[in-house]
């Protein structure tokens, strides 16, 4: 066992691996985040907006920016939030439900240590984002079950019977069993859940009394027409009689301004949100991020944030747009995709017979192409074979166009040396 710690000096998350995203002989098509030609304008951006919000600090608000903030942050942050999102989405968001967090990830992290009973149950779509599941893991006492999954979102009739089994009364903490999933523009499938099926949800939370954890990363990402209701917590309808608060939105500027700013949001309904402003994490610390959301606060004000965040948008829509039409045209007609509307992924299936994992080697060999296949979204480790994901938010439109020809063209020769292989003419 080594005694020294040793100290790799990477500068992103992506650094030090084989597939360094930034490196210029690599297509990586699995990560998820926006590239340079995005994040660059955040530099002017948020030197305006630190200016602005710490003369503001010093000269009107006695420095507390600096202080322990408000458990669930300042009122002043989260009324920027909520009047933006208002505005993009057909619901309302109230300010007064949201708590300020680093991120979703965090979100979620705060959610199973103070809701849900350790000895109980955590529902996932039998294919969902990786690193949340990684998470989840590491509350090794909780039991994780995955549910089937369809087109419309969650197979409503597996999840009944599978909550149905283990549901039992929980003397611990409010919830004994949570389902996480991400209705908006899925990940990894790109789905968007049908209001059927967020109906279904809902009623089923209330019958059987379980937390739903939506991932909201991606609700703005429209490219088609935006649904209905672009979110599952507003069929978590408070007008209906039988309303008690069954459903949290985890929300994030990571896709939308930039991962570095962690600053994120949890949409709270009002029985459920004095347990976690009262919770050690949230006392101990006050504000998760006090310092960085009071800039987010000055990039709203100015009209900053709104202008990066269309901009990101626009960026996103051409690439996934220019993307999925090429797979449209080039893929092998035995390979399938459903066209994402929205979000950052794009979900590819291949003949069952095959394994993405090991036509991801070949890719990388042929063309230096990365992508993460299937089995890495299951709980296992195993299911989903036949799919990989691809995202469209790192590069420009053109790389990705290139990049999503030869990809097709190396799946093209896979198909084919698999049947010289396997003796099929």
């Amino acid at each position: 066992m080594s005694q020294h710690s040793k100290e790799l000096q990477l500068q992103h998350l992506f650094d030090g691996g084989p597939w360094n995203v930034y490196a210029p002989n690599i297509l990586n098509l699995g990560v998820g985040a926006p590239g340079t030609d995005l994040l660059e304008t955040n530099c002017d951006n948020f030197r305006k907006a630190t200016d602005h919000c710490l003369q503001r600090e010093k000269s009107d608000n006695q420095s507390l920016i600096f202080q322990y903030g408000p458990t669930m942050g300042t009122f002043e942050v989260r009324h920027e939030i909520a009047t933006y999102f208002n505005s993009m989405h057909n619901d309302t968001v109230n300010c007064e439900d949201l708590i300020v967090t680093t991120g979703a990830s965090q979100g979620l992290h705060l959610l199973l240590s103070t809701l849900i009973d350790f000895e109980g149950f955590i529902f996932v779509d039998e294919f969902t984002y990786m690193i949340a599941l990684d998470s989840m893991k590491h509350f090794n006492s909780l039991t994780i079950v995955p549910v089937k999954l369809n087109d419309d979102g969650v197979d409503l009739k597996d999840l009944e019977e599978k909550v149905a089994q283990r549901r039992f009364n929980s003397e611990k903490k409010v919830f004994w069993g949570m389902y996480y999933t991400i209705p908006t523009y899925h990940n990894p499938t790109g789905i968007l859940f049908s209001p059927e099926v967020c109906r279904g949800i809902v009623k089923l939370a209330r019958k059987y009394d379980i937390l739903v954890v939506c991932d909201d990363v991606y609700t703005i990402l429209h490219y088609e027409e935006p649904p209905t209701l672009s979110r599952l917590i507003s069929y978590d309808d408070r007008k209906d009689s039988d309303f008690a608060g069954h459903v949290i939105s985890n929300g994030s500027f990571s896709k939308i301004l930039g991962p570095g700013v962690r600053v994120g949001w949890l949409e709270v309904p009002p029985r459920l949100k004095p347990v976690l402003d009262k919770s050690g994490f949230a006392n101990s610390g006050g504000c998760f991020n006090n310092y960085t959301a009071g800039i987010v606060r000055s990039l709203f004000e100015l009209g900053l944030a709104q202008k990066q965040i269309a901009r990101f948008y626009g960026a996103y829509k051409e690439r996934m747009l220019a993307t999925t039409e090429v797979l449209q045209e080039e893929l092998p007609k035995s390979c399938k995709l459903v066209s994402p509307r929205g979000g950052y992924f794009i979900w590819v299936r291949i003949p069952d017979h095959l394994d993405a994992r090991q036509f991801l080697k070949y890719s990388l060999e042929q063309e230096k192409i990365f992508f993460i296949a299937g089995p890495r979204f299951s709980l296992d480790g195993e299911s989903g074979k036949q799919f990989f994901r691809l995202s469209i938010a790192f590069y420009p439109t053109e790389k990705l166009v290139d990049g999503a020809k030869r990809l097709c063209r190396a799946l093209k020769d896979y198909i084919e040396a698999q049947k010289i292989s396997q003796g099929v003419s």
